[in-house]
């Protein structure tokens, strides 16, 4: 039998630093639903998205820009409001921009393992 060892993925908390506004609406930690997070996840580019976020965060959150997606802004602004609104991120208002950044001690309190497995999740290779 052949064995299968993976690696093991190390995901980015960042503290949170003081003073930061306050989060737009979001589900709270009791009310996170799995096949809710799981539908949210099931997009390859909301997948991509968390998994940057969660091995590749540079600080705290981060605006829409940082991800380098070539989307129009409409369909980013409809995936980012998915993943919030499911419980998978927190975003903030700076002014005109949203930043986001994962949920992990929330997702990791309702659903242990998950974000390991977004976190060794592999993309899909670009056509």
């Amino acid at each position: 039998m052949a064995s299968t060892a993976r690696a093991h993925t190390v995901v980015k908390a960042l503290p949170e630093p003081e003073g930061l506004p306050e989060p737009l609406p979001e589900p709270a930690v009791d009310e996170l639903r799995l096949d809710v997070v799981m539908g949210a996840l099931s997009d390859p580019l909301r997948m991509t998205v968390v998994r940057k976020l969660l091995l590749e965060s540079e600080q705290f959150d981060h605006s829409c820009g940082w991800f380098g997606l070539d989307r129009p802004k409409s369909s980013l602004t409809h995936h980012f409001k998915a993943l919030r609104e499911a419980g998978v991120t927190r975003q903030r208002q700076y002014g005109l921009e949203r930043r986001s950044h994962v949920r992990i001690d929330d997702l990791e309190a309702r659903f242990p393992g998950l974000l390991d497995l977004v976190a060794a999740w592999t993309p899909p290779a670009a056509p």
